[in-house]
């Protein structure tokens, strides 16, 4: 344009024209997004030498340039089209078989910006770059499935004929006891006690479980064990027929004298359970207790739903066969002796004995330096090596079939770090071949990053990303219940900081597979941390884990759970409204015929919600407000933007929620699915108007709402 044209005699298409030559760009940095879900990155689990297209969504005519920074080369961006909000930036990069690193350089006028996994950054940081790992695949059906997890012992009584009974053995240091009142509280040193539980009582509520919108059964360990928590496996070749049947049942429980002592030898006094000895030894009892899990793993499949077990390969129990440290196996036929009793047992090798002294050889390393749980010895028995590796595959394979493994303390196995991720290749490996669908699920506390990398691993429990910040946010309270922190509760930039961070160091794969728990067997039920109160058992007594609890705040946690990336997993009872302290007490048992119907029916209803939506499962997740006591954030992918609202205040909240951000337009509309509040939950419709972009909302006290776009 000529500009010694004077203004005034300038037409209104030249001015137009010099006004938006000369408008200097404004940055809209909420409107830049970019993810590893398959529309911005795709195909979203790529395998080597793929060609893989990479998006980043802008504001519309806001950006000068793009750079893709691919390993170390730089490649622009052409920008291909736009809708009307939005411009998206694509570019193709080929892959070779090795990870790789991106992040997005910005361009604006004079600015220079980054965006990475972690968001907008005013510089490089590595550290969060967006990750791409060729031939990395997580099982589709575990991406958002409702996971329920089931400690066997305290669920339900299917077959009372396979009940333990009182004395039927010693198990540290005292006789076992059957509890007869299924609503007892747990003692403080529980082990020993046994409610009842077992597969029948499980298989008996499979319609409740699938009337839930159960996907997922994941069982706590059902190997021969002498606990009822069982991770001090016996036996991992077969379910302990405590648990499963008992077709053989001979021989006597332990007998006192008049003094109240053992009639045994003191130092082994097992070696005279012989009722025990049978029901755990003889192969007509295993044989039968397999065939019976086989049946309800076939069962659990045919009404669609998916079966992990739990695999403790750390350490055995120091009643295992290979060790027989109670020398239940010395002269039980078809056994051979256990490395405690004979040197030349062919186990020497499965553990690490410090001294040489033979027989009952007491000197082996224990985990953690328990010698109830001694450590497995891989590194210097091959032989052992392979036995954990037949042992991952044949529950995977027929005639069981279950759905995977979730991994007792997986970053403790083994001597040493290099050893433990070599463990782990091989275990994906022999588990993979022999299902290539099967879920790969570890416990594991702190960045799992190294194990995440496509080849040990598929995903982890997930306490980082979710448990303890949701937590500390709803209720300030640690996940023990072991300490209170008030400048945690309600803190909105402590809650999405700490999820931003923590989500940064998973493949976007290995997110959507994470299990999302509120409660576990290792830690405090959450309805008992609503009380904000610090405790255990042993002295504050169980009672008060159920005093002061909030029911509405546990909904709000819920609805949290179900619209969260990753895999929701329901501990039994929480939908019921069970209450405990951390360990025993956060194993009471299923309050069959008390429970909180409320409660079951909002898990059901918000389950159904989750479900319907693909968006809950693989969609992209957006913060988009956080205030004191509230937090508000879309998930959304092509089809559906839905906005999740939450206050965990006393007061009443209005806010203006930018959803804009998830592609909402001036004059569309949404409609709420569901809402929860002090006194309960609703499941009537209500709709709202999007006003240049932005959703207003009226959020009574301890409120949640879901809502969702009109297509």
């Amino acid at each position: 344009m000529d500009l010694n044209v004077q203004f005034y005699k300038m037409s209104k298409q030249m001015k137009t024209q010099l006004y938006l030559d000369n408008l200097t760009t404004i940055f809209n940095p909420q409107a830049l997004f970019a993810d590893g879900t398959e529309f911005y990155r795709c195909p979203a689990e790529p395998d080597p030498y793929d060609r893989v297209r990479l998006r980043l969504r802008c504001a519309r005519e806001n950006l000068d340039s793009v750079i893709l920074v691919f390993n170390d080369q730089r490649i622009e961006m052409e920008k291909l089209y736009n809708d009307r909000l939005f411009d998206y930036y694509e570019t193709f990069v080929q892959l070779g078989t090795e990870q790789v690193f991106y992040y997005f350089e910005i361009h604006c006028g004079q600015m220079v910006c980054y965006y990475n996994n972690v968001g907008l950054c005013n510089s490089v940081e590595e550290y969060y770059n967006f990750t791409m790992t060729p031939g990395f695949h997580t099982p589709d059906w575990a991406k958002g499935a409702v996971f329920y997890q089931i400690y066997v012992d305290r669920f339900f009584n299917g077959d009372r004929s396979n009940d333990v009974e009182d004395d039927e053995y010693i198990y540290i240091g005292e006789g076992t006891s059957k509890v007869t009142d299924w609503n007892k509280y747990p003692a403080a040193m529980g082990v020993r006690e046994f409610y009842g539980g077992d597969i029948s009582g499980v298989m008996q509520k499979l319609d409740y479980l699938q009337d839930l919108g159960v996907e997922v059964i994941y069982l706590n360990p059902i190997f021969v064990s002498p606990s009822n928590h069982k991770y001090d496996i016996q036996d991992y070749d077969y379910v302990d027929p405590h648990f499963g049947r008992i077709v053989k049942d001979e021989g006597e429980l332990l007998q006192k004298d008049e003094h109240g002592n053992w009639k045994a030898d003191p130092n082994y006094p097992n070696k005279a359970a012989s009722r025990y000895i049978c029901r755990v030894t003889d192969k007509e009892n295993l044989e039968a207790s397999n065939q019976l899990f086989a049946e309800f793993v076939e069962e659990v499949h045919r009404r669609g739903m998916k079966v992990i077990l739990d695999g403790v390969f750390n350490h055995c129990g120091s009643f295992n066969k290979w060790l027989d440290r109670e020398c239940i196996y010395e002269n039980a036929p078809g056994y051979e002796k256990g490395a405690f009793v004979a040197e030349d047992s062919p186990y020497n090798t499965f553990f690490k004995f410090r001294e040489r002294q033979w027989p009952y050889n007491p000197h082996y390393d224990g985990w953690w330096g328990h010698d109830t749980l001694p450590k497995l010895n891989y590194e210097e028995s091959p032989a052992l090596f392979e036995y954990i590796m037949h042992v991952g595959r044949k529950w995977v394979s027929p005639p069981y079939n279950v759905d995977g493994w979730r991994l007792d303390v997986a970053a403790d196995l083994g001597q040493s770090g290099e050893y433990n991720h070599y463990f782990w290749k091989e275990f994906r490996k022999n588990v993979k071949e022999a299902n290539p669908n099967a879920i790969i699920l570890a416990e594991h506390y702190g960045d799992p990053t190294e194990w995440l990398k496509g080849d040990e691993w598929d995903t982890v429990m997930n306490y980082d990303a979710f448990m303890e910040p949701l937590t500390w946010f709803l209720t300030g309270v640690e996940k023990h219940s072991d300490e209170y922190r008030q400048d945690q509760l309600g803190n909105p930039d402590s809650f999405f900081g700490s999820m931003r961070h923590f989500m940064t160091r998973f493949h976007t794969q290995s997110l959507q597979v994470a299990m999302n728990e509120l409660s576990n067997h290792d830690h405090s039920r959450f309805l008992t941390r609503t009380n904000r109160k610090v405790g255990r058992t042993a002295y504050m007594g169980p009672e008060a884990a159920n005093e002061g609890v909030d029911k509405a705040v546990l909904r709000l946690a819920v609805m949290i759970q179900m619209t969260w990336p990753g895999a929701p997993t329901i501990y039994y009872g929480d939908e019921a409204g069970l209450c405990g302290w951390t360990d025993p007490d956060n194993r009471r048992a299923y309050p069959w015929g008390r429970e909180d119907q409320e409660l079951i029916d909002y898990h059901r209803e918000i389950i159904r919600i989750h479900k319907d939506y693909k968006a809950m499962k693989t969609g992209s997740i957006l913060f988009l407000h956080g205030q004191y006591q509230f937090i508000s954030y879309g998930r959304f992918d092509e089809k559906d933007k839905i906005v999740v609202a939450i206050n965990n205040g006393d007061e009443q909240v209005a806010v203006d929620l930018p959803v804009w951000r998830l592609g909402m337009l001036e004059g569309n509309r949404m409609a709420r699915l569901i809402n929860t509040g002090r006194e309960g939950y609703s499941l009537e419709t209500a709709m709202y108007n999007v006003e240049n972009g932005i959703l207003h909302l009226i959020c009574p006290p301890k409120y949640g709402v879901v809502i969702k776009n009109l297509s």
